[in-house]
């Protein structure tokens, strides 16, 4: 499961908030691509797609294959799941099981973008949402299978946001691809992203002032503290639950008055959505509804599975500042993305290394591997 939103400043300014859950961790990279970096996007036997960054681009990535000792990642290997580019665009890739299915067949004179390189084609060479859906209208989109999750093709949604608050939802379900606008600017997973939107209606009721009190015949019932409005609020860390609750946190949380205080409330609001492991479990005789994403296994060392919030991003999109805390930290490591033009070419830090880690970390990327 992963919860995403977007929150807003007095003055209007957004800022990004998503948590990643799953059953098991993953060989995650904070990875710097500079301006001007190649790519290539190439799936089957379907003409490539090449492209050049425009921007530059910071995000967290996953290998789009498995390593061997005579072929290495690369990092045309690195697949964005979370990122930012220097435009003040983001993209998040959050689970969609329902994503595969019958698609057209491709031909060999096909330029095939494979969804997996969604991430640095939207974020290499676009600035807003609406340059992201006028090339969406253009380029060809396909589901790729994946090795690290088994051969299951890419079980996952999208979403674009931008500096001027905009956001873009990219769906694949049952194997055919939809676009949609996104007015609240959540995104949580199943069922399809419209079904969300429709079942806020349900929700109308829904405001942040406390009812404290009320008449019953001559009895006065009385609350004895403050909280009673967030009482309707599902209860549930199902997808339907945290989209509703995303949705009302980013509404009725405070506006701050300075981008600081804004990613300081933003954290808050992800407090939320952040899932300790054990908190649920399921057990494999439980018909596998436990497995978010398809071709993942958790460990051998317990006999059930428990979905934990492995990391959580905040993204600054005017100041183009990325935050990240690991399972393993208290505290956000944050990254100026600004300041890593000035590294010398892409540079690759695995996430492991910023557990425990606090405060700006922009010198470790800067000091990371160079691919």
């Amino acid at each position: 499961m992963c919860t995403s939103l977007l929150y807003t400043d007095t003055a209007g300014r957004p800022y990004l908030g998503r948590t990643l859950e799953l059953t098991t961790d993953l060989p995650y990279h904070l990875v710097y691509f500079p301006q001007n970096t190649a790519y290539r996007s190439q799936l089957g036997d379907a003409s490539a797609v090449p492209y050049t960054g425009k921007f530059a681009v910071l995000g967290v990535t996953m290998p789009g294959r498995i390593p061997t000792a005579e072929a290495p990642i690369t990092l045309a290997d690195l697949k964005v799941l979370e990122g930012i580019n220097d435009q003040g665009l983001t993209f998040s890739l959050l689970s969609y099981p329902s994503a595969a299915g019958k698609r057209a067949s491709l031909t060999a004179t096909q330029a095939i973008l494979s969804a997996s390189d969604l991430g640095t084609w939207a974020l290499g060479q676009f600035a807003s949402v609406d340059e992201v859906k006028t090339a969406l209208e253009a380029q060809s989109v396909a589901l790729e299978p994946l090795a690290l999750l088994g051969g299951v093709e890419s079980p996952f949604h999208y979403i674009v946001h931008d500096k001027a608050g905009r956001s873009l939802v990219i769906e694949f379900d049952n194997g055919q691809m939809f676009t949609y606008d996104n007015p609240i600017g959540v995104m949580t997973n199943g069922p399809r992203f419209d079904w969300h939107l429709i079942n806020m209606n349900n929700y109308t009721f829904l405001s942040n002032v406390d009812q404290s009190s009320a008449m019953f015949g001559a009895y006065k019932a009385m609350q004895p503290d403050s909280g009673i409005a967030t009482a309707a609020l599902p209860a549930s860390n199902t997808s339907v639950g945290r989209f509703v609750r995303a949705a009302y946190y980013a509404q009725f949380t405070e506006k701050a008055d300075t981008p600081d205080k804004a990613v300081l409330a933003l954290s808050h609001i992800m407090n939320n959505f952040d899932r300790p492991r054990g908190i649920t479990i399921d057990y494999p005789t439980e018909d596998g509804g436990h497995l978010e994403v398809p071709g993942l296994s958790h460990s051998s060392d317990t006999a059930y599975a428990t979905e934990y919030t492995c990391w959580t991003n905040l993204s600054d999109l005017e100041r183009g500042r990325f935050y990240l805390r690991t399972y393993g930290g208290l505290n956000y490591a944050s990254f100026d993305l600004a300041a890593l033009a000035n590294c010398g070419g892409a540079r690759v830090l695995p996430v492991t290394m910023l557990d425990g880690m606090g405060g700006d970390s922009t010198h470790l990327l800067a000091q990371g591997a160079a691919l």
